[in-house]
């Protein structure tokens, strides 16, 4: 996959929120993550630039799930419940938008993803 900078849209399942974002290398950063939350939820990732992210629709309708650090940010629809994007723990200037969200993207055609190491965060790690 070619990495070209895009903007794209993405959507919840009942469509009452609507995000828009620009990705840096297209969808060839697409990939998925292996924290204890990343590997529970299964839904591989876009790098976006968290500037960039913007709700177009049902900013009232996100709701926001954060633990341990609370520096990563994940929001999900209030209504149906479907993850549409997270502020990164790893790179807070960047946010991962959920794939399957991304309008005309097909996920599975885009399989095997890679993995990135979020068991082992380097914020984990204690200095010597």
């Amino acid at each position: 996959m070619t990495e070209t900078s895009e903007t794209r849209r993405a959507s919840c399942h009942c469509g009452a929120v609507v995000i828009e974002a620009l990705f840096p290398r297209g969808l060839a950063s697409a990939s998925r993550c292996t924290c204890t939350f990343c590997r529970r939820r299964a839904a591989a990732t876009v790098t976006a630039l968290a500037e960039t992210v913007t709700v177009l629709e049902g900013a009232e309708n996100l709701t926001l799930y954060t633990w341990g650090t609370h520096t990563a940010q994940h929001y999900f629809c209030k209504t149906c419940g479907i993850y549409t994007h997270h502020r990164r723990r790893s790179n807070p200037d960047e946010c991962g938008v959920n794939l399957g969200a991304i309008e005309g993207v097909l996920p599975w055609e885009m399989e095997p993803l890679p993995y990135s190491d979020g068991i082992n965060h380097p914020s984990d790690r204690k200095s010597d």
